[in-house]
């Protein structure tokens, strides 16, 4: 979810996950309140994969308070966004699937392999697979960003070669490996 005040006006979106690095563009003056969930956390009325690669606006109730799952919201602030997420959950607007959160913690499931792939998709939006290659793009970006070599980066994150390495962090992080030392 991204809360953004500009020009005295707040706007309150619900940003789907996203399969490619993008670019945010908000004037100099706008202040951002981005809340990310952890990876399994989703919102059960609202699909994920009617989200993916979207921004969603959520209508407006009131000057200071939008409309979700069918009722008004006071628009958080740094302070008290802690409060709105517990009240998000507390009141199931927000949950997280256990499977996917096992998986990702590398316990496996005693379930069929299919069942897992279609609660990661509905969970997330994405597959165990992107998931993978965005956290291996992540692990390499932040290999180079600590100053090793751009063949050691390939090495350690498990790339082919060095071109396979600069289409992973175009694709996943927007940014080549030059861009990063």
């Amino acid at each position: 979810m991204v809360f953004v005040r500009e020009h005295g006006r707040a706007h309150p979106l619900v940003v789907g996950p996203l399969t490619a690095a993008g670019v945010a563009s908000w004037k100099v003056d706008a202040e951002i309140l981005w809340i990310k969930f952890r990876l399994g956390t989703f919102m059960p009325h609202l699909p994920t994969r009617d989200l993916l690669n979207e921004e969603t606006i959520l209508p407006g109730a009131a000057s200071n308070s939008f409309w979700l799952k069918g009722s008004a919201w006071q628009f958080p602030d740094f302070e008290n966004v802690e409060t709105f997420v517990d009240r998000l959950v507390r009141e199931d607007v927000l949950v997280r699937d256990p499977v996917v959160t096992a998986v990702l913690d590398g316990c496996p499931q005693e379930m069929p392999s299919r069942t897992v792939r279609h609660r990661f998709v509905r969970a997330t939006g994405l597959t165990q697979n992107h998931i993978r290659q965005f956290e291996r793009a992540q692990q390499a970006a932040e290999r180079l960003r600590q100053g090793v070599s751009i063949l050691d980066a390939v090495i350690d994150a498990g790339y082919y070669d060095q071109p396979h390495l600069t289409r992973s962090l175009k694709r996943w992080i927007g940014y080549t490996p030059a861009h990063l030392i």
